[in-house]
């Protein structure tokens, strides 16, 4: 399974990449339309990346809450699964918050780039809280529900891995049918949604090293990537940004 799952991974990467090559290539009509091209691929890259953790939720964040975390709550043992309704639930109730925060900002808004970038890091965070809390699990905590760290942990991380998700995924929705070409833009929505599923792939890759590496160590790995991506989002901004040639 691992190596089908490597082996379907490389070939959804050479496909994109072939793929954007072509349509910047022989699909654009000038050098404006290339560039934005070229920003979508960037995106494509920026959540792939970004979907590669977040999607550990049902993976190596639920075995987490299986092994590592204490769910009683007044002596009544809580599900694994019932703590997936954290992320719907912040979802539901900071999604309005974000978007009047971006219209009240207006012509302040952050740029495409540097939401992307925002995304990331926060998603980076919240694995680092998580490995934080990695720190103090006790010894035969996956024998026993009564013993682990509390579930406040996974809140806080469900907490940032959503603001993340609100600021990186409607946002590139959006931007990607801004900056597709007319004529293209139900393939480019296509390699968006190849990303998301690229970023799963990954996820479940990654969350297969849960049982051959400590906790704190595999959330720390996964943080420090996904913060350095952010950080390339947001340090080259201002390039990508003119890229996409007053698309906000």
């Amino acid at each position: 399974a691992v190596g089908f799952a490597q082996t379907t991974g490389a070939i959804v990467v050479i496909v994109a990449v072939l793929y954007f090559g072509s349509v910047i290539t022989f699909g654009c009509h000038d050098r404006i339309e290339r560039q934005r091209v070229f920003v979508i691929f960037l995106l494509f890259l920026g959540a792939a990346m970004f979907w590669s953790g977040f999607e550990q939720a049902g993976s190596s964040m639920n075995i987490y809450a299986r092994d590592f975390t204490d769910r009683l709550f007044f002596g009544w043992e809580v599900p694994t699964t019932w703590l997936q309704s954290v992320n719907p639930i912040f979802i539901i109730l900071l999604a309005p918050v974000m978007g009047m925060l971006w219209v009240k900002l207006g012509a302040r808004n952050p740029s495409i780039p540097v939401k992307f970038g925002m995304g990331l890091v926060l998603l980076g965070v919240g694995f680092l809280v998580l490995a934080w809390g990695s720190l103090y699990v006790p010894e035969n905590a996956a024998s026993d529900p009564a013993i682990g760290v509390a579930m406040t942990w996974l809140v806080v991380t469900y907490f940032f891995h959503t603001v993340g998700e609100l600021a990186l995924s409607p946002v590139g929705l959006s931007s990607v049918t801004k900056l597709a070409p007319r004529r293209l833009v139900g393939q480019m929505m296509g390699t968006w949604f190849m990303g998301a599923a690229l970023g799963n792939l990954v996820a479940g890759l990654v969350a297969a090293r849960i049982e051959m590496l400590p906790p704190e160590q595999l959330f720390s790995v996964v943080a420090g990537i996904v913060v350095g991506a952010g950080l390339l989002f947001l340090l080259f901004s201002p390039i990508i940004n003119r890229m996409t040639h007053g698309v906000k």
